[in-house]
């Protein structure tokens, strides 16, 4: 039997039911971040519609139990990856790529990361339309040095120059690549699951109570704050616990520090925390959620947050304005953050209020079923041969130029605010 044989029926609408590949991600069940989520709640509803959808898993190793070879109807191709931070990636986008272009190729590929740019053209040249997601600005994180850094700025270039099309999650992403190569992207963003009287037994078992703490989840990464945040929460008068989910494997001085400024008996880092039902009631019980990532576009991590009711207070960007809108509380130094959450604390009302508008908003604006509209949509549009390659890209940046506009318009985004 072919490796893509479907019996589902047909995509919706009456289009045509295609062969998809997610490639350069984690995996799925989704455990880890924002593409995994992505990835999963996508995939899932594209085999709903009749699609057959392959997604590239890294192997966990030898000691774990043998991998499933299906989720949610979703094909698993588990492959290896070379476990260091500059390799993990790109080896097992490279294990991947090899597997989807040899035998009976996917009608499309969707490509998740800009640093696995350098694999689009392999995909390209076997005749495999590909899409590239491009997420944040990668060279922006504080975490990579100068040659991670110069790389990922090539890896974007490449991106724009190799891909069919790019898919930004956020407006202010999009802007960035109109602004910086002149290239149109797909606007796309993410979803979230409403959480509607949630139960509150697991919280027990980590020594809370519901709305009786505050929250942060998040990679300890410079670029998220944790270190500023765990600060700002040390010198406010909060009576309630600050709870710390998060870890680095690759960042050890990081951790340190973070470790070092957690000495309040108030502040409880947990570390990673992989159930996702214990996940989901800490998000949906908390007083309020902490959200200091500075990069990346739209996150996932804030999305779940407003999806669970409860009121964010969150870095001072664009991307985070564009998702809480009018309803959040920003900060961008320890001091304004200490006066919000105390705020939170001494104004329950109106913290109860501003996490009810949230979710309101997040139901409004990032439903998973649009978002696979997106990604449907654009699949339908490359297999039938769409692609920004007629167009001329430059780093505007570095010489201006017009570029023309592309041969056939690319039909209207999702878009992740109003």
């Amino acid at each position: 039997m072919s490796f893509w044989t479907r019996t589902e029926p047909e995509a919706r609408s009456g289009a045509s039911a295609l062969r998809i590949a997610m490639i350069g991600t984690r995996g799925v069940p989704a455990a880890y971040g924002g593409f995994e989520t992505a990835v999963e709640e996508i995939g899932r509803r594209l085999v709903d519609r009749g699609h057959a959808v392959t997604v590239y898993c890294r192997s966990a190793g030898n000691s774990q139990p043998p991998p499933t070879r299906e989720h949610l109807g979703m094909r698993l191709v588990h492959l290896p990856a070379l476990h260091l931070k500059a390799l993990e990636t790109l080896s097992h986008t490279a294990f991947s790529v090899a597997h989807a272009t040899s035998g009976q190729r996917p009608d499309v590929a969707f490509v998740f990361n800009a640093a696995n740019a350098p694999f689009v053209p392999f995909l390209r040249q076997r005749g495999i339309p590909t899409t590239v997601h491009v997420d944040g600005l990668e060279w922006k994180r504080d975490k990579w040095g100068g040659a991670a850094r110069q790389y990922y700025r090539w890896a974007e270039l490449l991106s724009v120059k190799s891909a069919d099309a790019l898919i930004a999650d956020a407006q202010g992403i999009a802007d960035y690549y109109r602004q910086e190569f002149a290239i149109p992207t797909e606007l796309i963003s993410y979803g979230t699951r409403l959480l509607h009287k949630p139960p509150s037994d697991r919280l027990a078992e980590l020594g809370l109570t519901p709305n009786g703490y505050h929250l942060v989840v998040a990679r300890f990464e410079p670029e998220n704050h944790v270190d500023v945040i765990i600060d700002g929460y040390r010198q406010s008068s909060a009576r309630m616990p600050l709870v710390v989910v998060g870890s680095a494997p690759y960042a050890g001085a990081y951790c340190r520090k973070i470790t070092a400024l957690a000495d309040d008996p108030r502040v409880r880092l947990l570390g990673g925390l992989w159930d996702q039902d214990q996940l989901d009631q800490l998000y949906a019980h908390s007083v309020s959620y902490l959200h200091g990532h500075s990069v990346g576009g739209t996150n996932p991590s804030l999305l779940r947050a407003m999806g669970a009711r409860t009121a964010a207070i969150a870095w001072d960007v664009v991307f985070n304005r564009e998702v809480l809108g009018a309803y959040g509380a920003y900060f961008s130094d320890a001091r304004t953050l200490s006066t919000l959450i105390e705020d939170a604390e001494l104004n329950p009302h109106h913290t109860e209020e501003v996490s009810e508008a949230l979710q309101r908003r997040a139901a409004a604006l990032y439903n998973w079923g649009h978002v696979t509209d997106g990604y449907e949509d654009l699949a339908q549009r490359l297999a039938a041969g769409y692609s920004t390659q007629g167009i001329s890209v430059a780093r505007t940046g570095r010489s201006p130029w017009n570029a023309p506009e592309p041969a056939r318009r690319t039909s209207t985004p999702v878009r992740g605010v109003l």
